[in-house]
């Protein structure tokens, strides 16, 4: 588990609910009950509402309040890219852990219990700081290297050759 001491040490209010422009609203990264029921769309269709992260805190904002959680800590010395990777992989097989043995799990976790919710929200929480932090080492400007690598994955996986299917690119034919 990561040494933080919660969202309040980052500077993060505990205000944790959102309205999204394409979907219901969340609190606590959970839809409302309104908002778990499917909608009847194109003749009849029914599909579940999305999914939006709050809007708050920003990449930017993460990578600020771990950097100052580090420099408060003087723990830079142990922050290198290889000791952050690892680090990372070590919360990966954490947040697999709260996976295993469960076969596989429906969307929405629905069957998980708030603390088994909470658990998980903290180990991916770890994840994505030591992320933000590598990224940040290494000089890699996230939001941009995902803009490049979105587009890049449109051209290797065009929707009117791949729809519906999991192969990989290397597996398709013009």
């Amino acid at each position: 588990m990561m040494a933080t001491n919660g969202k309040d040490a980052c500077g993060l209010k505990n205000d944790v609910s959102s309205v999204s422009s394409n979907g219901p609203a969340v609190a606590n990264g959970e839809a409302t009950e309104a908002s778990t029921r499917s909608k009847l769309q194109n003749g009849g269709t029914v599909r579940p509402e999305r999914f939006a992260f709050s809007p708050e805190p920003t990449i930017e904002d993460i990578r600020r309040m771990q950097a100052e959680f580090t420099d408060e800590r003087d723990w830079n010395q142990f922050h290198q890219p290889r000791n952050l990777l690892l680090a990372m992989v070590g919360e990966v097989g954490e947040v697999a852990e709260l996976f295993q043995w469960r076969g596989e799990v429906a969307e929405g976790l629905p069957d998980w219990t708030d603390s088994e919710r909470e658990q998980l929200a903290q180990e991916l929480s770890d994840v994505l700081i030591y992320l933000v932090e590598l990224a940040e080492k290494c000089r890699v400007d996230l939001p941009q290297a995902v803009l490049r690598k979105m587009a890049l994955n449109r051209l290797k996986y065009p929707a009117s050759k791949v729809h519906g299917s999991a192969k990989k690119y290397t597996e398709y034919k013009d």
